[in-house]
């Protein structure tokens, strides 16, 4: 009996130990969670600048479960629907964390104890990580402003059947012998075959004098011919590159030499769709969706000018909504992204081989032009101080000496602004900032309207219509704070060369406002074509051979309608044509980097949203050095000796949704209407 007294306390006493063990083991593991939960807020406030908070709330941030380190949506969202109705689910990209609101604070608190400190294993990935939860006030996060494709861009969707694919695909052998014509090609990241011509990968270059025999693959034929019926390109190209990439691989950011090729290049996506970077030298990048079956034609900037290339990497982020079949760009809407895995694609790239040397309006990025004595276009500006310079060059400068030219053109107020102007209560104080000529000081004599404008001479115009306006900047308005009932901004934002400069106007009229009061801003469109229908400024293009042929001479001479916002009164030359002379004549921005401005050839499409747009001085011409940024060009006849000045004016044409995004990131605004007239964006604000 003794015996088996001392064996039941000798076991009470192992489970007490192991008991106690136990419970050290999980105090110590209490105390890791604790210490990680609270690294985790630390990081969050530092890098992100999100406050964490103590007392419980309807909204989560979860640590370790993002994009950025492998959770897919789909994974965390079958998560944290376990423990409540979720209302919001927030995936920011390329972070590794996440959002999440639910319904009551009760089911947020159930799903912090049950989650915080959880291993789990992340599906796509294999790969076991430990989930970290703090409370926030709310979820909240601002997402990117939309995106639209590089100029030029195209993408066909479905462009092929799926047997047609299939037909592609079991056409090319990748096992053939390597030493036969055509064959693959040894590149460390992809398997490669070309035919027509061989592209050398060691200077980005082909031998125009070595054609591989063969040509293009038969196969290709009744694809080529449908996309040159249907318009979507417009050569037959004799050079084609099939790339197979395993998923993970990729293609470094790179332009297609532009002495190789010509302009139009084509990539046709078999077998996997795929998210191909963009680059502009500004820096801004654009993520583009290309659908398995889809066609890509790069041509104009985003051929020249932008760099594109696929990031090695196994997963690509996407709209969740469309499954990664979405054509277009891929926006930050952390609402609706996922990850989406790659799968084997194959590439059918095709080009036209150039005979002549590259003429583009890129000269910087150009190797046909490079070393030419060709100091055209300023430089895109990426300083404050570079900002500045540009503008005073090219829009101040530019007005003052055109401002008695330009207001002749500018007599014809638009119907809606005048609509505006008409909607407010008698006796409103109203700031015209840029007000040009002032041809909507007088439109509402019920109205005490002020204007002002960077230039003088446009100022003076103003007096001598007896009205009140005096010169300013539109960034310092020497206007009391909260003192107008509205203010109006016709085509003056797209004259500043940096979105930072940009946002500070927007921000300028809001500080003159009343609360509750109203502003309406208009700015040049970078869809001059929008819902099927031309704007009035490319309808009014000359339509002729004869004309075109003169109008590139510098001959004729045709009026811009009132309509279109500080455009030019007259079609210009081409750009070669236009400043081949701009440094001896005064033209003295230093570039600093190869990010030029092209020239605009007016009353054509925009192919670029910062650019300059030409305006031909009517009415005689300039004393020699007058102006540093005009640039003289035979007008007439031989007989005629008169030369016609023409100004260049920097512009930065807006893409759908851009001035939106710009307003609504303001916090004391609130953006009443937003609306498309007659190739401008416009936006009708209101005053918190």
């Amino acid at each position: 009996m003794g015996t088996v007294h001392l064996q039941l306390r000798h076991s009470i006493t192992n489970m007490e130990v192991k008991t106690s063990k136990d419970h050290l083991k999980i105090h110590k593991l209490k105390k890791k969670v604790l210490r990680k939960q609270v690294r985790a807020q630390h990081t969050l406030m530092r890098h992100e600048g999100i406050e964490c908070i103590s007392h419980a709330t309807q909204s989560l941030v979860i640590a370790n479960a993002g994009l950025g380190n492998g959770m897919s949506r789909h994974q965390l969202l079958r998560m944290v629907e376990e423990y409540g109705l979720v209302e919001t689910l927030l995936m920011p990209p390329n972070k590794p964390y996440s959002f999440v609101k639910y319904g009551t604070t009760e089911e947020a608190k159930k799903a912090f104890d049950a989650l915080n400190g959880k291993e789990v294993t992340l599906e796509d990935f294999g790969q076991n990580i430990v989930l970290y939860i703090n409370f926030v006030e709310k979820v909240f996060w601002e997402n990117a402003a939309p995106t639209s494709l590089p100029p030029g861009i195209m993408v066909i969707e479905n462009i092929i059947s799926p047997e047609e694919e299939r037909r592609m695909l079991e056409s090319l052998d990748w096992t053939a012998d390597e030493d036969i014509q055509n064959a693959q090609k040894t590149l460390k990241h992809r398997r490669v075959k070309h035919f027509g011509y061989e592209f050398c990968y060691d200077n980005n270059n082909v031998d125009k004098d070595k054609p591989l025999p063969g040509g293009l693959p038969e196969i290709c034929d009744l694809f080529l011919e449908k996309c040159l019926k249907q318009g979507y390109i417009q050569h037959k190209p004799d050079q084609l590159t099939i790339n197979q990439y395993e998923p993970g691989q990729g293609i470094p950011p790179h332009i297609d030499t532009h002495s190789a090729f010509e302009d139009e290049i084509t990539s046709l996506s078999l077998g996997s769709e795929i998210v191909m970077d963009f680059k502009h030298p500004d820096g801004r990048t654009v993520a583009v969706m290309l659908p398995r079956c889809s066609l890509l034609v790069m041509a104009g900037e985003s051929r020249y000018l932008w760099t594109h290339g696929i990031t090695p990497r196994k997963y690509d982020v996407i709209q969740a909504s469309e499954l990664g079949q979405k054509v277009g760009t891929i926006t930050a809407d952390v609402g609706d992204l996922t990850l989406n895995r790659r799968e084997t694609r194959t590439s059918f790239t095709f080009r036209k081989v150039r005979k002549s040397p590259c003429n583009c309006i890129y000269p910087s990025v150009c190797d046909s032009q490079k070393g030419q004595q060709r100091q055209i276009e300023p430089s895109f500006p990426h300083s404050e101080m570079e900002a500045l310079k540009l503008e005073q060059e090219y829009v101040h400068k530019v007005y003052e000496e055109i401002a008695t030219h330009f207001s002749s053109t500018r007599h014809s107020p638009w119907p809606q602004i005048v609509e505006f102007l008409r909607s407010l209560p008698k006796g409103s104080i109203v700031a015209d900032v840029g007000c040009g000529n002032g041809k909507y000081l007088g439109i509402n004599e019920d109205l005490y309207m002020v204007g002002c404008d960077r230039s003088k001479n446009l100022v003076d115009i103003c007096g001598e219509k007896n009205f009140q306006a005096f010169v300013c900047d539109a960034l310092s308005v020497p206007i009391r704070s909260g003192s107008c009932d509205a203010c109006i901004s016709i085509a003056v934002i797209h004259h500043f060369s940096t979105a930072e400069r940009r946002l500070a106007t927007i921000r300028e009229l809001a500080r003159l406002l009343r609360p509750g009061g109203m502003a309406l801003i208009y700015v040049w469109a970078m869809e001059q074509e929008y819902k099927n229908q031309k704007s009035k400024y490319l309808k009014e293009k000359n339509g002729s051979k004869d004309k075109e042929e003169k109008i590139s001479t510098g001959v004729a001479r045709t009026p811009l309608s009132d309509q279109m916002p500080d455009s030019s009164s007259q079609d210009s030359a081409r750009s070669d044509q236009l400043l081949n002379d701009s440094k001896d004549k005064g033209c003295d921005a230093e570039p600093v980097t190869d990010s030029r401005l092209p020239v605009h050839t007016n009353r054509t499409s925009f192919h670029s949203q910062d650019l300059l747009v030409p305006w031909n001085l009517k009415g005689g011409p300039k004393k020699k050095g007058e102006s540093t940024d005009a640039v003289l060009f035979a007008a007439g006849s031989k007989e005629s000796q008169e030369l016609s000045p023409v100004f260049h004016r920097y512009y930065h044409v807006f893409c759908e949704g851009e001035l939106e995004a710009a307003c609504r990131s303001l916090d004391c605004v609130r953006v009443q209407k937003s609306y498309y007239d007659q190739g401008n964006w416009c936006v009708v604000l209101e005053k918190l």
